[in-house]
């Protein structure tokens, strides 16, 4: 196995992951917290997405799907067009309201698109390219696209585990 293959992998299971946990979704369960400051199934799953929209942009030196791809206008938030949810207080988080599980299930496709087509790119295999000199040490392209799979990770198990509070109710 390729370290391509493997990041193909890795970002594979996040896509299935969000595709079996919000499939069927209504938007009120999409938007039920546990409590007033918690995160919903809705904000965690657009939150991990527009992040790995942002980053692997940001890496492939592309525009991100959701300013492109119509994803803005779709979901209609209250944000600027850059905005990934970091720093998001309790009514930020509570404005993301999408119709549907669908919906977050076909940004997130979209997203994973566009990296599954990073990932075949000649750029991808260069994997100690330096994408971010502000940090020390520098942040090479394979050190943000494993941040990006943990993070994606982490958000996903809070959904599920969210998901999971709602239907033991």
């Amino acid at each position: 196995m390729t370290p391509q293959e493997l990041l193909l992998d890795a970002f594979g299971r996040v896509r299935d992951g969000v595709a079996d946990l919000v499939t069927g979704m209504t938007a009120e369960e999409l938007a039920w917290r546990p409590g007033p400051k918690a995160n919903p199934v809705a904000w965690l799953v657009w939150h991990l997405t527009r992040i790995q929209d942002d980053h692997v942009a940001g890496v492939a030196g592309t525009d991100q799907v959701w300013t492109t791809g119509g994803w803005h206008e779709k979901f209609a938030l209250p944000f600027d067009p850059l905005d990934t949810g970091y720093g998001h207080d309790a009514d930020q988080v509570a404005a993301v309201r999408p119709a549907s599980g669908r919906l977050l299930a076909d940004y997130h496709d979209a997203v994973h698109a566009q990296t599954v087509r990073f990932l075949g790119s000649p750029e991808a295999a260069d994997l100690d390219r330096v994408v971010d000199r502000r940090w020390d040490p520098p942040v090479t392209l394979a050190v943000r696209l494993v941040s990006v799979i943990g993070d994606d990770l982490a958000h996903l198990g809070q959904a599920q585990y969210v998901r999971g509070l709602h239907a033991a109710q």
